[in-house]
């Protein structure tokens, strides 16, 4: 049996503080602190203890290199087995485990996607399943800016000062255009009308704006680059759309991919749980969202970006910036249509994955974001100062 080490591997110690009555009435500080290693990789979805002795042989082992197991020592056997059983230790043997085959791949698929070994471990590790944020938000009593300010103190200020007003160059300001005007409507919407469906044409047209190849350039039949309406970093357009749909005229409920070249939906299989229960699920928690008729899931292909950006520094955030240029583009086709929009990345991603059947390595979920008719009356919160969207002080910031 041949093994090596795991591809993306970093430790983080970490100090646990505990109340130490002992330290205390011996005139100490009352506290007891213990170091603890942590193993964090890639391919696995938590941090896992090490001891020094595990600490060391990972040290020793290469993660590039295949080497015969036999080639240990016999003291190492033992921490050797544990290693493998946790997926830090890999081994060739066709006939492992299920586990540790299935470590194996994982693996492969992260060394051949071509990651930055710190964004690979970010975006692993700041997945989210089965969480409840709003609930989270409700018990640390931090739903509200005034909850915030309470129990946080003073935020840094709005606007960056460099230097004294008087020395400030003032602007001329102009009455603006209609899509200046649009641009004032544009707000985020946390009341959609739960009995109004989209009609398709409106639903089609929202994807056509948004996620559909307005045009193309074709290199070769295996190189082909698209235009869409928002820009992508080395005009690659990654992001996918994976669809939650729940009230479209002609559409029946279910998931969907959205597929850019032919402008066509491609019906997945159903979640496991309702519709509706996944679609809060997904969003974790935020009710006020849950009733869009229509959701997409903005998924970047990680292998189409780190074709062109391999082991790069700044593809991930390339990526990042992808969901933000096509959430704009969504809010404005939205605004312009007279329907409300919304984007959210407090999600619970490995649920979405789950549902979608998504590799997080391969296709992993960074946003949420939807459309559909506003509500008549405004029973959450929104945040629209100006009065652009429900009028002169309809906003107001609890």
């Amino acid at each position: 049996m041949r093994i090596r080490r795991c591809s993306v591997l970093f430790f983080e110690p970490r100090e646990q503080v505990a109340f130490d009555l002992s330290s205390l009435l011996s005139g100490g500080a009352g506290l007891a602190r213990q170091l603890r290693w942590l193993a964090l990789a890639a391919h696995l979805d938590g941090e896992i203890e090490v001891d020094a002795e595990q600490r060391e042989l990972l040290g020793r082992l290469s993660p590039g290199d295949w080497v015969d197991a036999s080639a240990l020592s016999a003291a190492d056997g033992e921490v050797l087995t544990h290693l493998l059983d946790i997926g830090l230790v890999l081994c060739d043997a066709a006939d492992a485990s299920a586990p540790r085959i299935a470590y194996r791949e994982r693996d492969e698929r992260l060394r051949s996607g071509h990651w930055f070994a710190p964004a690979a471990m970010l975006h692993r590790l700041a997945r989210w399943q089965g969480l409840d944020a709003v609930a989270a938000m409700d018990a640390s009593e931090l739903h509200t800016a005034t909850d915030l300010r309470r129990k946080l103190g003073a935020p840094p200020p709005p606007v960056l000062e460099r230097g004294p007003a008087e020395r400030r160059i003032g602007l001329p300001r102009t009455a603006g255009n209609a899509f200046d005007a649009l641009l004032a409507r544009r707000s985020t919407c946390r009341n959609f009308d739960a009995a109004r469906p989209l009609s398709q044409a409106v639903f089609a047209h929202m994807l056509q704006r948004v996620f559909a190849a307005q045009a193309l350039v074709k290199v070769q039949d295996d190189t082909v680059f698209l235009k869409k309406h928002s820009p992508s970093g080395g005009g690659l357009h990654p992001t996918e759309a994976y669809l939650i749909v729940q009230r479209v005229d002609g559409v029946a409920p279910g998931l969907y991919h959205y597929h850019a070249l032919d402008h066509a939906l491609e019906p997945l299989p159903a979640p496991q749980a309702p519709l509706s229960e996944f679609a809060l699920c997904a969003l974790a928690g935020q009710h006020w969202f849950a009733d869009a008729p229509a959701m997409a899931v903005l998924t970047p292909r990680y292998a189409r970006s780190f074709w062109k950006y391999r082991q790069h520094a700044k593809a991930y955030r390339a990526l990042v910036l992808d969901s933000g240029h096509l959430s704009q583009t969504l809010y404005l086709s939205a605004t312009e249509l007279g329907l409300g929009a919304f984007v959210t990345s407090a999600i619970n991603e490995a649920d979405i994955e789950q549902a979608f059947g998504l590799d997080p390595l391969v296709e992993g979920p960074l946003a949420i974001c939807g459309f559909g008719w506003r509500g008549e009356r405004m029973a959450n919160t929104e945040f629209d100062p100006a009065g652009a969207v429900w009028g002169e002080g309809a906003s107001p910031v609890r």
